[in-house]
């Protein structure tokens, strides 16, 4: 008996020694991980601005993430709000992700309010990208990242009180702001992971599935959204002809999606519907996020890009819009020197046309894109009106992420006999002599429609940027004389351009917002095609704001040392609201 007992004694104490052990190992293995870099991303938050990871001020921001009436992360809240207030003045920004993806924007306005996040930025990531990226899987968890590299420094809970069904009378270990303390003391963080206890996400079926997308899935994804750019000649900077050009790439592919700039449209979501937009899916950027994470595997069959790039011969010459009605090009290619800044060249387009003409649509193509700023399309007849550049009226522009120009059955553009068309060609040099003869593609209507469309603007051209300033607002207005049906929205600006919005304000005092581009980006300046046309009364007016990015944080500036006015170079600047509208036919 005695031997039973001391057997037993000694076999307990084996197995919490091991316990033990075990314990230490995992310990000592959280406290000496070496932390991670994290992928740069963008979200918007319920005002529609865009905040990015990597041009965060401070030293390191704390993301929370969470979701509409989750109870763990609402009774957290109180707390996050505590540790911002205790933190702020240190340089650390505490950033609420709400990563539910079918929480409406009003949903999360209303817990806002009701759990007083008020001066915390609230962001939404409905594609869940952001939260796939860095393993989060519960609402209530919170990641550090260190913004002099972008590297984790703790993720997990804030601390030790709430669990699933259970919860401490008060937290005894502070794990959030124990992590915060140590890093601002320039220690190393001696916890850096712990589990997290709040709500589980729910993400799509391609993201919770336990092998990630196979390649063939992927390749359609990236055919159907991406090669019709990413090919041989065409404008993506690399083609994605085969399998190992794509692995190769893959974690570029993965920062590009998190920072909204592939597919490049800079609208958000949340505001108006359009034709022509061009997103991914939920389910098709979780699935190439995950297929990327899992190291992008190739898997077995043939590769559906190289089918695709075989088959592709002859796509550079191909109209999106189908073979024109009527092909028109400059009468001579146009030589371009290898440097220097180039005057605008308005280059006279012979159409020797003899009857009217109403236009369904229009696109132009550069035949050398790499040296074409824009390239804009004028009609002049006798009588006819000026957009107040001189040169007649404005007919259609391209720039690099131009669209073609579309109108709706019994909608067009009139031309009367003996228009003559001109082209405002702005080139750029690029070391090299180089050459284009840019060609424009018109569709043309039967005959006479009810709606002549048109585009118009509202411009200001008294614009003044000050230097350093990186929120130097501007608006612009147009007055509809008579009652119009509104078809497409158009921003432009230059390079220091960063929002613009666009709305109606009616007579009655009702405004309705028609367009929001949070993030402008002067080398994608996309038309959108509103889904329905907006009919709007006669006394309404177009009203668009933005705003200039004038500071030494935005990459894209080429001096910001110096204030900024209207001019039509690129770093000079423009503030243009272009609309194409038709107005209401009488009787």
């Amino acid at each position: 008996m005695t031997k039973n007992l001391a057997f037993n004694f000694v076999r307990r104490i084996a197995a919490r020694l091991l316990i033990l052990s075990l314990l230490l190992q995992s310990l000592i293995s959280v406290r000496a991980a070496t932390p991670r870099s994290i992928p740069d991303f963008a979200l918007l938050d319920l005002q529609g601005r865009q905040f990015e990871l990597h041009r965060a001020p401070g030293k390191a921001v704390v993301l929370f993430f969470t979701g509409v009436g989750c109870p763990i992360a609402r009774k957290n809240a109180r707390k996050l709000k505590a540790l911002s207030d205790q933190f702020r003045t240190n340089g650390i920004s505490f950033w609420v992700i709400n990563t539910y993806a079918d929480d409406s924007v009003r949903a999360a306005q209303r817990e806002v309010m009701e759990l007083n996040l008020r001066g915390l930025t609230y962001l939404r990531d409905p594609n869940q990208g952001v939260a796939q990226s860095l393993n989060v899987e519960r609402t209530a968890e919170a990641v550090v990242v260190r913004l002099s590299d972008h590297k984790v420094l703790y993720q997990g809970a804030i601390d030790d009180q709430f669990t699933e069904g259970k919860e401490r009378p008060a937290a005894l270990t502070p794990f959030l702001e124990t992590a915060l303390k140590e890093f601002l003391a320039g220690q190393p963080v001696s916890v850096s992971r712990t589990a997290s206890h709040g709500c589980r996400i729910t993400f799509t079926t391609v993201a919770e599935a336990e092998t990630p997308p196979d390649y063939a899935r992927i390749a359609g994804i990236l055919r159907d959204n991406c090669v019709t750019c990413h090919r041989e000649g065409g404008i993506g900077p690399w083609a994605m002809s085969d399998y190992g050009q794509v692995r190769n790439m893959s974690r570029m592919i993965e920062e590009v999606i998190l920072t909204r700039r592939m597919p490049p449209y800079g609208a958000d979501p949340e505001v108006g519907h359009f034709a022509n937009a061009h997103r991914l899916t939920r389910e098709e950027i979780q699935g190439l996020l995950r297929w990327i994470s899992a190291g992008s595997p190739r898997g077995e069959g043939p590769d559906p890009l190289e089918v695709a790039s075989s088959t592709a011969t002859g796509r550079e010459s191909e109209w999106p819009m189908g073979k024109p009605d009527l092909l028109l090009k400059l009468p001579k290619a146009q030589e371009v020197p290898a440097v220097g800044v180039l005057e605008y060249r308005h280059l006279v387009i012979p159409t020797q046309l003899t009857n009217e003409i109403w236009l369904a649509g229009v696109d132009i193509r550069p035949s050398n894109r790499r040296i074409v700023h824009h390239a804009i399309l004028y009609a002049r007849w006798p009588g006819c009106p000026d957009d107040g550049t001189g040169n007649g009226v404005h007919v259609f522009g391209w720039a690099p992420g131009s669209t073609p120009a579309s109108y709706p059955e019994g909608v067009g553009k009139r031309f009367p006999a003996g228009t003559e068309f001109t082209l405002e060609m702005h080139y750029t040099t690029m070391g090299s002599p180089q050459t284009d003869q840019t060609e424009v593609a018109f569709y043309l209507r039967s005959g006479p429609q009810v709606r002549n469309a048109e585009t118009r603007n509202a411009v200001e051209y008294q614009i003044h940027i000050p230097s350093g300033d990186d929120e130097a607002r501007h608006l612009a207005t147009y007055a509809f004389p008579k009652a119009a049906t509104v078809y497409s929205l158009a921003p432009h600006m230059h390079v220091r351009g960063k929002w613009m919005k666009f709305e109606i304000l009616f007579p009655d005092g009702r405004r309705q917002l028609l367009l929001s581009v949070p993030h402008y980006d002067f080398k994608w300046q996309r038309t959108y095609r509103l889904a329905q046309p907006l009919k709007v009364p006669a006394g309404a007016w177009m009203l668009v704001t933005g705003a200039f990015d004038n500071s030494e944080g935005n990459p894209a500036n080429p001096d910001w040392t110096r204030s900024v006015s209207f001019g039509l170079q690129s770093w000079e600047e423009m503030f243009i609201g272009f609309f194409d509208a038709a107005d209401e036919p009488i009787g």
